[in-house]
């Protein structure tokens, strides 16, 4: 019988010394979890038949470090979570590595080519669509046209009036000037100038010019006792004409804001809507999750919301590979939210997370192990010599 019991414990050695050596070996693996072996006496009746080993568990619960990388598709989940990802053979797979990037068809894929899942968004919505693969649009984006302009300054009180008829050439005729840039629905982009002529009742009339060319449109910017702009109280309607192959330019111009205080003449806001067309230059990820595509008009938009799954019982998720992970009846379904939402982490963007394998403990445990994997030799070797004595007695 110490035979048989002596064997069960080194075979349950040998299970934890798998775990051990799977543990250290793993100890540089991005987003790996640790395990262990556990042990229990086993029994027959009420008779001890030795020892036995539980399956290697592993340390879901306990995050690892955080390393930055400096790449914009790497991410980590700083908190609890999980990224959904779908693999090629279509199973739903669950993981804490974050190393994304794009495959030829623009779909957003893990270091497995599995399917990154998410939440397709409007650029001009921030409601959340349906859950799905998130392809990443990789054309250029269409220019879109100006059609409002937000002007705010300080229209000096110390301005002479005006007794000259305005002429654009002639720089004694107006005040100041200013410059905004507008774009056409082709994208062209066109000056828009403003010349400000202050008149005696402390009214600043505004004369207009598109690309040097002088337009009929004027706007009185009228002020009170105080220097606050009383007139006018809504956005005024600019028609800037129809530039050659575009469609009609017209602009909501507001001076909201607008003072005339002493001192010089100021701007504290010259921004006008539209922007030209622009080609992808790059996708990077925002901590809630968000997929910003980048364009080389200086714009950015987000096209999709990465989900992030949390789970009842996450100890209870199958592995499927050292970094992956399955649902199971006992970890029931996955509650997926967007990441820094409910009970989801935020991203660490442009990191990944280390293995939570702690090296020390290992070796210490495997000391340990080794130890007990000599004691139950020596249980063997000693029941074998008695057993010979006994021979050679009989």
């Amino acid at each position: 019988m110490s035979f048989e019991i002596a064997l069960s414990g080194i075979n349950a050695v040998n299970d934890q010394l798998g775990s051990i050596s799977d543990n250290i070996a793993n100890s540089s693996t991005y987003g790996f979890k640790s395990g262990r072996v556990t042990f229990a006496s086993a029994y027959a009746g009420s008779q001890a038949m030795g020892v036995s080993s539980r399956g290697n568990s592993q340390n879901i619960g306990r995050n690892g470090g955080l390393v930055n990388t400096g790449r914009a598709l790497d991410a980590a989940i700083d908190g609890r979570g999980f990224f959904v990802s779908r693999t090629p053979a279509g199973a739903v797979s669950y993981s804490r590595v974050g190393i994304f990037d794009t495959d030829k068809d623009g779909y957003l894929i893990d270091s497995n080519k599995g399917r990154i899942q998410g939440y397709a968004k409007s650029p001009n919505s921030t409601a959340l669509g349906a859950l799905g693969d998130i392809q990443i649009p990789t054309g250029n984006i269409p220019a879109q046209v100006s059609d409002a302009l937000q002007y705010t300054g300080n229209m000096s009180a110390g301005w002479a009036n005006q007794t000259l008829p305005f002429d654009q050439s002639k720089p004694q005729s107006f005040n100041h000037s200013n410059v905004s840039s507008v774009y056409d629905s082709l994208g062209n982009k066109h000056n828009l100038t403003q010349y400000f002529c202050k008149s005696a009742d402390s009214t600043v009339t505004v004369h207009y010019a598109l690309d040097g060319q002088a337009l009929p449109a004027t706007t009185d910017l009228k002020f009170d006792g105080n220097g606050k702009l009383t007139a006018p109280t809504d956005t005024v309607a600019l028609d800037l004409g129809t530039p050659a192959g575009a469609s009609p330019l017209k602009l909501a111009v507001d001076y909201g804001g607008t003072t005339q205080f002493a001192g010089e003449a100021s701007t504290s806001r010259n921004a006008a809507t539209g922007y030209p067309p622009g080609a992808r230059t790059g996708v990077s990820l925002g901590e809630h999750g968000e997929v910003i595509v980048s364009y080389s008009n200086d714009q950015k938009q987000v096209v999709a919301q990465i989900a992030i799954a949390n789970f009842p019982n996450e100890n209870a998720l199958a592995a499927s590979s050292q970094t992956s992970w399955q649902a199971t009846a006992e970890s029931g379904a996955p509650l997926l939210s967007t990441a820094g939402s409910s009970m989801a982490g935020k991203l660490a963007t442009s990191t990944l997370e280390q293995s939570n394998v702690d090296v020390t403990s290992e070796l210490v445990t495997l000391m340990t192990a080794q130890r007990n994997y000599q004691a139950n030799t020596k249980v063997i070797s000693t029941e074998n010599q008695v057993m010979q004595a006994l021979m050679q007695a009989v």
